[in-house]
């Protein structure tokens, strides 16, 4: 093993090497020839290789400087391949051109920020298929009853599907947990255009605060308002006050963010 394949901890390094597991990430955002195509943390190259042969034109970021002249080199023949030395957290995602696709293998420490703020941006993807861990991914794609901040957030920019499951024993490393497959289609838009996204994740994040107590005590301690104004709030939004916030539907949390917004206008 070279000094480059050599895994950084820190980063949550795992090369994946499954043939059809890298294809099936192809097939998830619907490759075509010239899509242009971010990939975030290339690794080795593997699923370059797949993207490049499709006939994407990828643009790559990579957080560790040791791999990318292995990078470079490995694709040096290729026109189709550009790559950058960055933080996608802080990487200007402008500079991509208009409908482009996200095809990466995400690091669990990276995740929630970075579904958040790739959701978010003016500039957002059309497609994305998202290596992540399996319990994440389930996260993000779970359904009134079970949902959680992050499928809230995500779910209000993007249509979530779930793809196939990726066990760890593909990895090399293998890491603790299988992962699996989550794509993600943009909206377009906000799914409620006229709210203010502030308030409204103002609103979410306190509803959350206290997951197992009932919303009138979640959202009293999280917008620091009684117990009483709490439920009336939630009456005005046609919910019930005994349930807890992962009950709630995406509607849901927009009748409660207008009763919520004429209560302090």
């Amino acid at each position: 093993m070279g000094m480059t394949e050599k895994t950084k901890k820190s980063l949550g390094q795992h090369w994946l090497y499954d043939d059809a597991s890298l294809e099936a990430m192809c097939d998830a955002a619907d490759i075509q020839p010239e899509d242009n195509v971010l990939e975030i943390g290339p690794g080795l190259g593997t699923l370059t290789e797949k993207l490049l042969a499709h006939g994407a034109l990828v643009r790559a970021v990579e957080f560790d400087p040791v791999l990318i002249p292995r990078l470079k080199k490995k694709f040096k023949a290729s026109q189709n391949f550009q790559i950058e030395h960055a933080d996608i957290l802080k990487y200007d995602l402008d500079k991509l051109p208009v409908g482009y696709k996200i095809v990466a293998n995400i690091p669990y420490y990276l995740t929630s920020n970075l579904l958040r703020r790739l959701s978010e941006v003016p500039n957002h993807f059309s497609t994305a298929a998202l290596l992540v861990q399996k319990e994440v991914a389930e996260r993000v794609a779970a359904e009134a009853g079970d949902m959680n901040l992050l499928s809230v957030s995500v779910q209000l920019y993007c249509d979530v599907k779930l793809g196939i499951t990726v066990s760890k024993e593909l990895f090399t490393p293998p890491p603790k947990v299988n992962s699996q497959i989550l794509k993600l289609t943009h909206r377009g838009s906000i799914l409620f255009p006229s709210i203010d996204t502030k308030l409204f994740f103002q609103l979410v994040k306190a509803g959350f605060s206290a997951r197992r107590k009932k919303l009138r005590s979640s959202l009293s301690g999280g917008l620091q308002i009684t117990k009483p104004q709490a439920e009336i709030l939630l009456t005005k939004a046609d919910i019930d006050p005994n349930l807890r916030s992962q009950a709630l539907s995406l509607e849901d949390w927009q009748r409660l963010y207008v009763a919520y917004n004429d209560y302090i206008h």
